[in-house]
């Protein structure tokens, strides 16, 4: 086994795979952002906003007010060094840093696609996507006149794969519960709203298509990433990544997401097809010793391996790579550490790739009491929150607690002792009628956030069986 690992791991492949992979990764985040900023999104969820909602263990991380727009831009212009290859593993790490720092600002924002993001980013730290087809290989080839990579380790292009197939097969896992695939739950609310979509609109509202629609949805996740990495299938298995892909994005409002997916299934295609497309984009690439409409084409074929300068450093990296797989492999199971009903608690529910298993609505009603005089009265959430930021914390546990130490020490600093914040909350659960959420008797003020389970949310009455 170890001898079959270590052959592995010294075996290479062509390199033209990471580099499409790496130029269409870098459009994609510029247009991402430049999207983002378009929509006024960072004025209206970062910088408008009197109170944000942080991630346990990264409280510090806040907007920086009007600077906010340059942390943007600093992300936007290192996805553009990455689509050139220019200072690659600066624009990458620049990159995961920025992007990450964003999506930390604000737990409202949360997706799982920003997340994957984060993490695709931190992967491609150590993998050598800027050795060819960029501004870094033609710079080296014409100052130092050493010929360009054109073999990387295949585990390079093989990590990204993998991440890939854990992200589909997770969510195809989630998808194997009795309100999916029983209930057709939540299509069965979704669907019949987008009656107004062109030709497909009038069957939407059709009890038996949400059904299709969540036997299907569940069937393809857990099936794409072995289509696609078998040769027979592969092209099928792109048309369908296209088609469902494209679907989803009609159907609901998820951003560049779609998109993010389609073109990080090319991946799979062999290195001959993504030789025709560095080819492809050659020509239109201003050669930058002659100004003739032409990428150097000696500069896309040579002989040589990549080789790291220092195999002390290419030990690290591979054994954070494989540690940083344990964790993607394991961290969606840590919801077992918990009791109760993961859609109802939410507790190891996150960073899992449980996506769109749910609709879940709620209602959350604020008592501040004083502690030293008993005076007591109710919060407005419009004075604090965004309608957006309500609308998250109305359902979610860490948010609600969040909120309620916020609401205490907002008080205190107007003059109030001991101030004791508790909540009377209702939720609603995949078109079930709504329950007391939180335990109405329990003074938020006094308990402190932790990963230990959260005992003061009330329990879930109906039962949902599955993963």
């Amino acid at each position: 086994m170890k001898d079959k690992i270590t052959q592995y791991l010294n075996s290479h492949t062509e390199a033209a795979p990471l580099a499409v992979f790496r130029v269409f990764f870098g459009i994609l985040m510029f247009v991402s952002i430049v999207r983002f900023w378009s929509y006024g999104w960072i004025e209206k969820f970062y910088i408008a906003p009197k109170f944000h909602f942080t991630f346990y263990g990264f409280e510090w991380v806040r907007p920086f007010g009007d600077y906010t727009y340059l942390l943007f831009c600093i992300c936007a212009v290192s996805s553009l060094m990455i689509t050139l290859g220019w200072k690659y593993r600066w624009a990458i790490i620049t990159f995961f840093l920025s992007f990450t720092y964003i999506e930390l600002m604000d737990k409202t924002m949360y997706l799982n696609h920003y997340y994957f993001i984060s993490i695709l980013s931190f992967l491609m730290i150590f993998l050598p996507a800027g050795k060819y087809f960029s501004v870094d290989a033609f710079t080296l080839s014409r100052k130092r006149n050493i010929e360009p990579i054109q073999y990387i380790p295949r585990w390079t292009i093989d990590s990204i794969k993998l991440l890939i197939a854990i992200v589909y097969i997770y969510a195809g896992l989630a998808k194997l519960n009795s309100d999916w695939l029983l209930n057709a739950m939540p299509l069965k609310i979704w669907l019949p709203s987008k009656f107004d979509i062109p030709l497909i609109g009038n069957v939407l509202g059709e009890e038996w298509v949400s059904y299709v629609f969540s036997w299907f949805g569940a069937s393809y996740d857990l099936f794409i990433p072995f289509l696609l990495l078998w040769k027979r299938t592969r092209i099928f298995a792109f048309v369908m990544v296209i088609i469902f892909h494209l679907l989803t994005r009609v159907l609901f409002p998820i951003g560049m997401f779609p998109y993010v997916m389609i073109v990080s299934a090319l991946i799979f295609f062999d290195a001959g097809f993504h030789k025709k497309i560095v080819y492809a984009f050659a020509k239109f690439i201003p050669s930058l010793s002659r100004g003739a409409v032409k990428y150097p084409k000696q500069l896309l074929e040579s002989n040589l391996y990549y080789k790291p300068k220092h195999p002390k450093v290419a030990r690290v990296s591979l054994t954070v790579v494989a540690i940083f797989f344990i964790v993607q492999i394991l961290l969606p199971w840590r919801y077992l550490a918990y009791p109760g009903e993961l859609f109802w608690t939410e507790e190891g529910y996150r960073f899992s790739w449980r996506v769109m298993l749910m609709e879940k609505s709620g209602y959350a009603q604020f008592k501040i009491v004083d502690g030293v005089t008993g005076r007591r009265f109710y919060v407005d959430n419009t004075d604090f929150l965004t309608p957006l930021q309500e609308k998250q914390m109305s359902f979610q546990p860490d948010f609600i607690l969040e909120y309620a130490h916020y609401l205490r020490d907002h008080f205190e600093s107007q003059g109030h002792q001991d101030v004791g914040v508790y909540v009377e909350s209702f939720v609603a659960l995949n078109g079930r009628l709504s329950e007391t959420y939180i335990d109405p008797e329990v003074n938020l003020a006094k308990v402190e956030e932790s990963f230990a389970h959260k005992n003061w949310i009330k329990p879930f009455t109906d039962e949902i069986k599955g993963l």
